[in-house]
């Protein structure tokens, strides 16, 4: 019963810490593989933008990924 009760404590603290960040624009710095989500026009409803960063001289990956409501929170991106 304990490890069941610790297991449900873990899932509960851990959970929060998963959840992405939908942020309204493109960063301008952006490390490589590091991924950004973005509110994008260019995708379909129910779809947010996944931007990739990439190595000096290589261009960022850009694909529209759906997302579950409770994966993601709005916010703004901070220059």
């Amino acid at each position: 019963m304990r490890v069941f009760t610790l297991a449900f404590v873990f899932c509960a603290i851990a959970l929060p810490c998963v959840a992405q960040t939908v942020l309204k624009s493109e960063p301008l710095l952006l490390s490589p593989y590091e991924i950004a989500l973005v509110e994008s026009a260019q995708c379909p409803p129910g779809q947010v933008m996944k931007v990739t960063g990439a190595i000096r001289g290589l261009h960022r990956r850009r694909s529209c990924v759906a997302l579950a409501t409770e994966q993601a929170s709005l916010a703004e991106a901070t220059p």
